[in-house]
């Protein structure tokens, strides 16, 4: 909201009777979050990237979060990153953020450097089509645990100072079934002792319940600390140690405590935007709309219910 509508509420709130504190709480909660699709849920149709821009678009999502792969593909298909950052634009959605894998992590400082110079090259395609943010998850530490953290961070600083330069936020990612970076704490480490402005987290409620994290730990992160949250659930029958991806279900048809994460969310100032990433193969067999659009009517429902 801008300050001079912000006036303007306060200045009528005596007439409907509301506190200027309950009438701008008012305003602010009618959207709390903005919606955006992260193309892994309709991954399995096999879409190319101009289709997948259609599907989040009329479905109404704010935004879209594609995959590095496709955006590779669209480029060797001979696509023009520019024209595609306008279809995008023109189709009413932004780019907010993008999955890619690269080996910022790892101890070996060649690969890291290989990564460093990869994810620049991503970064560089992604300012092209106006995409303002990058995953940023454990890629080459997974199996063995040990990483030293503080480490870790410095690398994370590093890759961020390569990015200033090009306009787009890696995002240190939580992955839940890693041996590093498996807990939300470890990542906050890491984006705190990173050092630097652009330092923020990648979360997710599947990696939360996977790697043993509480939905409590979210009450430490201000705001801006999260500026994508991936959005899904997961079912009452599996437990941390055998869930996997694919287990992972629209929001509010599982047992997560998506209500209060989201309460918590808002009460932390988070107001970016919610991401619906899901690998569920039944959904990968059915209309790549009708996933789109479930998923967001869905995402909708439980925002509704958090607000209440």
């Amino acid at each position: 909201m801008t300050n001079l509508s912000r006036r303007s509420l306060l200045a009528g709130a005596t007439i409907v009777g509301l506190s200027g504190k309950e009438l701008l709480a008012f305003a602010d909660n009618k959207k709390p979050f903005k919606f955006m699709l992260n193309t892994s849920t309709i991954r399995g149709q096999k879409l190319p990237l101009k289709d997948q821009v259609e599907v989040a678009a009329k479905a109404g999502y704010d935004a879209i979060e594609p995959w590095i792969s496709d955006i590779d593909q669209f480029i060797k298909d001979g696509g023009n990153l520019k024209d595609m950052g306008k279809r995008i634009k023109d189709s009413g959605l932004t780019m907010e953020s993008a999955i890619g894998f690269f080996e910022w992590i790892v101890d070996d400082d060649e690969k890291r450097k290989q990564a460093i110079e990869l994810a620049k090259k991503t970064m560089d395609n992604l300012a092209l089509l106006g995409g303002k943010r990058l995953a940023a998850p454990p890629v080459g530490a997974t199996n063995k645990p040990g990483i030293d953290l503080y480490a870790a961070a410095q690398r994370y600083r590093e890759l961020l100072i390569a990015a200033s330069s090009i306009g787009v936020i890696p995002q240190v990612e939580l992955w839940g079934f890693s041996k590093n970076l498996s807990k939300l704490g470890e990542v906050a480490l890491i984006a705190i002792e990173a050092k630097h402005k652009d330092a923020c987290i990648l979360a997710d409620v599947y990696h939360l319940f996977k790697g043993g994290s509480d939905f409590e730990g979210l009450k430490q992160l201000g705001q801006g600390a999260l500026q994508v949250f991936h959005m899904n659930d997961y079912p009452k029958n599996l437990n941390s140690t055998e869930i996997q991806d694919k287990d992972r279900v629209y929001p509010g048809d599982g047992i997560a405590p998506l209500t209060s994460m989201l309460k918590t969310l808002r009460n932390n100032g988070f107001n970016g935007f919610l991401s619906l990433e899901l690998f569920n193969r039944d959904y990968w067999m059915q209309d790549a709309n009708l996933v789109a659009k479930t998923g967001l009517e869905k995402m909708k429902e439980v925002v509704q219910k958090s607000l209440s």
